[in-house]
């Protein structure tokens, strides 16, 4: 990747900001690959958006875009701005192609304060400048503690999120030990993801006339944004500017690690008083009140937190108010609602994601995306406050739909792609009968990294689109891609199964290719048209294999039932799903080559492979598992979020009367099963994997080496559940596919 110093079209626009004068940027990369085809290098060269916003008057656009160096081995993120022309729908809307983007430098989150005015954070400080990148000023003074930010609407106040010292559950260290390292741990959730938790995020609202800035949840243990993953996306302001809507989980410790139970508050800015906040989700109680009826399960019977937990969800119908995640509320326009994504039980952290939209006038809720059996993954309100735009997967793909207050739901379009998210672009006119709406989407597929469109809908038409943004296109235009097509065939219930096949660059029909099982992780992660750093399917297939992707029990966009048939049956019928689509590809797909087939995954996809490592009756010729669950009676009580394996596993090991679900899961935990391993296998693990720890992966090795049969272990004590730096990323890619082509390569058979 080619590094430069300093742009020269950016020189003025950098020595403005102190801070990256003599910094190297890390830019787009001019890549000249050897030949047409995708290799790990060219899979880093390649630029990540990530958050954009366009501008009040639906004109320009500002994003970001992540540039990766493997030779420093770090990244950057710089801001571009580019036109948007979205005058009416009437006319079909488009990009100014003719005018590229224009890079403003350094910086993420962009955030339109006018027309002609940005703010974005740089460096944990929140800065702003004009839209050509010119007048930068640093706007906070925090020693880079801001890890967010969210401006009021009128612009007097703005929400900085920061972490505050947290020593409830890892006890302060000794003031006279000050180089002691180690920690005293009281209770549990005293580490989350990859880090230990002495800290958590609180929000804080900075009065930018008067310089003074509140702890919203100030003495408070509860995060917001909720960790590990939650954003400046879980708090919204009301139009007016008085209210805050914060999303948290108002509990610590064992009952934080057992329950997904989150609620959505809102906060009276003008009083700024923490006893006036009320709880959206649980009949408008004040903030840190615990309703007397139906929370018993968050302290009884915790040597079985599981029936209990189960029985209050099904039990609590009559109960009004929601115990299962709910996170990002929106507010409409006008004011009048809140909408947030929902979760209906506690514990259950795949429940089906619904739009519930709250009435602040009536002090009622409704959901509004019954009829839709999926998730709903993103929204945003139309100016019109009575409808809502929605992403969700269904049939494998994620798609645009629309409802409304009465839960009348619409789908928009039918791609064979991803939309990843979704933003609603202002008219300066506003919307009026019978005209359209336009929607900034960001979309990828197995083919194409993400870039952003422009989708214009108008009534129930499906929706059109325009590509705004072309940030990979140079690269692309070297390679030659595969392709990808569903397929739909019955599993052992009778039931129909989809499956993707992807195929390689100048694919032969004539030929015999090897072929990858890929075993999906969750387990309720879909196998839609994702676009991976890691598990890329177009880089295997680039590199000679057919992929066979099934869309088996436990998955979304099938259905709640079909979904829920896996938890408490790992082993079960999603096993069968397995090997019924590496069958049915080998005996009717005249490409695949039954004699080179492999099996590969992550996380629930690891544990897979683990466990058809004992059961595949010799139809792979070798396994990858990367962060895998090995031993599932280890995995129980190793894993940060307890509430994963309640639910999951059905119960907890210990019990003598675990339910008979709960007794075959653990009754065939891959490990059980060792003394069947007969064929290759390569183990993957982070150390700093908290989620599945890397004695899972360790110990898989172990067992493999120790029974005599080929292994390899890559181990990385900087990586988590996820590989992130560039270097490790290269290493994971080469010795991924160098595992694969020792056992799965030679020449291609011809019919």
């Amino acid at each position: 990747m080619k590094r430069i110093a300093i742009l020269l079209s950016a020189i003025a626009i950098m020595s403005a900001c102190k801070q990256q004068e003599d910094e190297n940027i890390i830019t787009r990369s001019n890549i000249q690959l050897e030949s047409d085809q995708m290799t790990p290098e060219a899979l880093w060269a390649m630029g990540r958006i990530g958050s954009y916003n366009v501008s009040p008057d639906g004109s320009r656009l500002a994003y970001q875009v992540s540039y990766y160096s493997v030779e420093e081995n770090r990244s950057n993120t710089v801001l571009y701005v580019c036109p948007v022309c979205c005058d009416s729908v009437a006319t079909k809307s488009s990009v100014l192609g003719s005018s590229p983007a224009e890079m403003l430098g350094l910086g993420s989150d962009p955030v339109w304060l006018s027309d002609d005015r940005l703010a974005f954070a740089s460096k944990g400080e929140v800065w702003t400048m004009s839209a050509n990148g010119k007048g930068r000023k640093q706007l906070t003074h925090t020693d880079g503690e801001v890890e967010g930010f969210l401006f009021s609407p009128d612009q007097k106040r703005v929400i900085l999120v920061k972490q505050v010292p947290y020593h409830d559950i890892i006890q302060e260290r000794p003031a006279d030990l000050p180089k002691s390292t180690g920690r005293v741990v009281n209770d549990l959730m005293y580490r989350h993801w990859d880090h230990y938790v002495e800290s958590i995020p609180h929000p804080f609202v900075l009065d930018l006339e008067m310089g003074e800035e509140r702890d919203i949840l100030e003495g408070q243990p509860y995060e917001c944004p909720m960790e590990p993953f939650g954003g400046i996306e879980q708090l919204a302001w009301s139009p007016d500017s008085k209210f805050i809507a914060f999303t948290c989980r108002t509990k610590t410790g064992l009952n934080y690690s057992i329950s997904t139970d989150s609620d959505i508050f809102l906060y009276n800015v003008e009083s700024g008083n923490l006893d006036d906040t009320k709880n959206l989700c649980k009949g408008g109680i004040e903030f840190g009140v615990v309703p007397d009826e139906g929370l018993a399960y968050h302290t009884d019977n915790m040597l079985n937190p599981t029936k209990t937990l189960k029985d209050q969800a099904i039990n609590k119908k009559s109960i009004d108010y929601n115990v299962g995640y709910d996170q990002n509320p929106k507010f409409s326009p006008d004011g009048r609602y809140v909408a947030w994504t929902s979760m209906e039980r506690d514990g259950y952290e795949a429940d089906r994601l619904r739009l519930c939209v709250y009435d602040l006038q009536q002090g009622t809720k409704q959901y509004v995306t019954e009829t839709f059996d999926s998730n709903v993954d993103d929204f945003c309100w139309a100016s019109d406050s009575k409808t809502l735009y929605f992403l969700g997967v269904w049939h494998a793909t994620e798609n645009l739909y629309r409802t409304n207050l009465n839960g009348e739901v619409k789908q928009l379009s039918n791609y064979q792609a991803d939309f990843g998210s979704l933003q609603m672009v202002p008219s300066p006119k506003g919307e009026t009968e019978g005209a359209g709406v336009s929607l900034l989407l960001e979309r990828h597929d197995y083919m194409h990294p993400a870039d952003l469109y422009l989708g214009s809908v108008l009534g129930d038409s499906p929706a059109e689109l325009s590509q705004l943004t072309h940030e990979n296109d140079h690269i692309l235009s070297q390679m030659a891609a595969g392709s990808s097509e569903a397929r739909w065939i019955k599993t052992t219930t009778g039931e129909p199964m989809h499956y993707w096949i992807i195929k390689p660059p100048h694919f032969d029909p004539n030929k015999k290719y090897p072929t990858l099982l890929f075993c999906e992780g969750g387990p309720q992660s879909p196998v839609s048209q994702f676009w991976s750093y890691r598990w890329n399917f177009m880089i295997m297939a680039a590199q000679g294999y057919v992929v066979i992707a099934p869309n088996r029990h436990g998955l979304p966009g099938f259905g709640l039932a079909w979904q829920e048939e896996i938890s408490g049956d790992w082993t079960g019928q999603c096993m069968q799903d397995y090997l019924a689509a590496i069958d049915d590809a080998a005996e009717n797909l005249p490409y695949v080559d039954r004699d080179r087939m492999g099996a590969v995954g992550a996380s629930f996809g690891g544990f897979s492979v683990y466990y058809l490592a004992g059961h595949h009756e010799g139809r792979f010729k070798c396994f990858i598992a990367h962060d895998g669950a090995f031993n599932l009676e280890a995995m129980y009580t190793e894993t940060e979020e307890n509430w994963f394996s309640n639910w999951e596993y059905d119960d907890a090991y210990w019990n003598k009367d675990r339910t008979a679900r709960a007794a075959k899961t653990y009754d065939n935990s891959p490990h059980r099963f060792v003394d069947k391993w007969d064929t290759p296998i390569l183990c993957i693990h982070g150390e700093k994997d908290y989620r599945i720890n890397a004695t899972q992966g360790m110990s898989a090795f172990n067992a493999a080496r120790m029974r005599g049969i080929e292994a390899q272990l890559l181990i990385f004590p900087d990586e988590n559940h996820w590989v992130l730096k560039p270097q490790n990323g290269i290493l994971w890619q080469r010795t991924y596919f160098a595992w694969l082509d020792r056992w799965l390569k030679d020449s291609p058979k011809e019919d």
